[in-house]
């Protein structure tokens, strides 16, 4: 038996190599994704409360509007409503939630790896998510009858907005998940989301409300993106399409502030 002499080897320090940015928020989204089938009751029942209130809404309110409106698509009309409702606040935030309490952000936190990637790979997901959930809805109001003036183009743009307006809406989660760590407080965030919903033109066109509601949806940005969803449907490519984006875009960028700040916090306090 020969024996090997280790006393002349120096002795190496394995260390971790950083990789690419775009590496890792893949390497998060893909994590992210594949826990999805796990945990199918937190994606499904949003899909399936959106289509049964399109579906009754429909049934209760056509017949009266259309009446009033003479040449009035209600189904089209209400399509966004439903969108907005089957893809507002449905994100990975909880999961990050587990994540902060089982210790596994921790271990991140202590790896070569980004930061930013770790919540960046988290959006990356629910954008993906939004966009598969719009789809059954879309398919929904296409078999109802709705069309698209702006053509498939328009109904590309249309999902794409509403999985922005998602992921806008997500960075509330996503705060409240990693400066709580409390999955019953992010679990409320959505209720955030009704009154914005409601106070609006979700039922009716902007010209029939009155009074206090309509000064009240005259400030309320998803009052905009529902506009812009419509014009898509209903209208063309129009300015409401602009406002839109630039309520997104408003919203978003106040998320996005509340949760950067939040993993800044959570970064220094480990």
């Amino acid at each position: 038996m020969t024996a090997i002499d280790l006393t002349n080897r120096s002795d190496r320090t394995i260390r971790a190599r950083p990789t690419g940015f775009v590496h890792d928020v893949v390497t998060i989204a893909g994590r992210a994704l594949r826990a999805v089938p796990g945990d199918l009751e937190a994606v499904i029942p949003p899909v399936l409360i959106a289509t049964f209130f399109f579906v009754v809404n429909i049934a209760t309110l056509e017949g009266i509007t259309e009446g009033q409106i003479e040449g009035f698509d209600y189904t089209a009309f209400q399509m966004p409503t439903a969108i907005l409702l089957g893809v507002t606040g449905v994100s990975r935030a909880p999961s990050l939630v587990l994540d902060v309490q089982n210790g596994y952000l921790d271990r991140l936190l202590m790896t070569p790896m980004r930061r930013i990637a770790i919540l960046l790979g988290h959006l990356v997901a629910d954008v993906a998510i939004a966009m598969a959930l719009a789809v059954p809805i879309l398919i929904l109001g296409l078999l109802l009858g709705t069309g698209f003036e702006t053509g498939v183009l328009g109904a590309i743009v249309f999902l794409l907005l509403a999985a922005l307006w998602s992921l806008a809406f997500a960075g509330f989660g996503y705060a409240v998940a990693l400066k709580t760590g409390n999955p019953a407080a992010v679990q409320s965030v959505f209720l955030l989301f009704f009154p914005f919903l409601f106070l609006t033109t979700s039922y009716v066109p902007r010209n029939q409300l009155s009074g206090w509601l309509d000064t009240v949806a005259s400030f309320n940005p998803v009052t905009y993106i529902l506009e812009g969803l419509r014009a898509l449907a209903i209208e063309g490519w129009t300015i409401d399409l602009v406002w839109a984006m630039a309520a997104i875009a408003a919203v978003g960028a106040l998320s996005m502030w509340l949760c950067l700040a939040a993993l800044r916090g959570r970064v220094a306090a480990d």
